[in-house]
């Protein structure tokens, strides 16, 4: 592999990792539309580049997740009742996903990948929230918020708290403890979707070297080794700012990566 293509790989894992446990949101996002910029430059069958992307997205994500994870419960913001409950819709729900990508065209991923982005921007830059509080739902319909947020989540790459998040805030609980919750149930989730995507493309022909289904692993492999190390330091962080200018700054690059994105691939 050469040494530019490494960095750039070793460059995403660590913004992916200090937002994922800064913010709660945003891995997928970074890494969905910097893999797909990538895959179509090292000439990626185009007729996939966009399921690669969310794949290898998906296994990426997955270091991150258990890193940040385990530092927000040191801190005691993960609501584990909550997660153990939604588990099973996640999966259900990323199966959903799965499924559904398989058979669409990667054209039609990406406007709905862009459209996903386009509102996750809006909604970081003008800080939007409901403007009335609720309670959380009962068992079922956390299982029904769960196979939501699992399908779209395996559509998109990641997610889980970019909706989760806003959720369970919406649901009266403190913010700290919903990005430590998302962080729990994204986990498990990045898990089902890495199998499902592996599973999905194991048969597909053209594949490059190296790919274990729809999973690019130099690129899974070189974005886990930073992510890991720097989400602590992110989620440490979390409990300490509020994180509203790095919102919006992270809107602003997600904003030139979407424009390139939209003309490029």
């Amino acid at each position: 592999m050469p040494l530019a293509e490494l960095g750039a790989y070793l460059g995403i894992g660590a913004v992916v990792g200090f937002l994922a446990g800064l913010l709660g949101i945003g891995g997928g996002l970074i890494i969905v539309s910097s893999l797909a910029l990538m895959f179509a430059a090292h000439g990626f069958p185009p007729a996939f580049i966009m399921h690669m992307a969310i794949g290898t997205s998906l296994a990426a994500i997955m270091a991150g997740a258990w890193s940040s994870f385990r530092t927000h419960h040191k801190h005691g913001a993960v609501d584990w009742p909550i997660v153990k409950t939604m588990v099973p819709g996640l999966f259900a729900g990323v199966l959903a996903g799965v499924v559904v990508a398989r058979f669409v065209p990667t054209g039609v991923l990406k406007v709905v990948f862009l459209a996903f982005m386009a509102v996750m921007i809006v909604t970081m830059v003008f800080d939007l929230k409901p403007t009335q509080r609720r309670e959380l739902p009962g068992a079922s319909g956390l299982r029904g918020w769960a196979f939501f947020i699992g399908t779209a989540s395996s559509l998109f790459g990641g997610g889980a708290a970019a909706i989760g998040v806003p959720f369970f805030t919406w649901c009266s609980m403190t913010v700290h403890r919903a990005i430590g919750t998302c962080a729990a149930m994204g986990f498990p989730l990045a898990i089902a979707g890495t199998v499902g995507y592996a599973i999905a493309g194991w048969t597909v022909p053209g594949l490059p070297e190296w790919s274990l289904g729809f999973v690019y692993l130099p690129a899974f492999v070189g974005i886990s080794a930073t992510s890991v190390l720097v989400a602590p330091f992110g989620a440490r962080l979390a409990h300490k700012l509020r994180g509203a200018t790095l919102r919006r700054i992270f809107a602003l690059f997600l904003i030139a990566t979407g424009i390139k994105l939209a003309i490029s691939v």
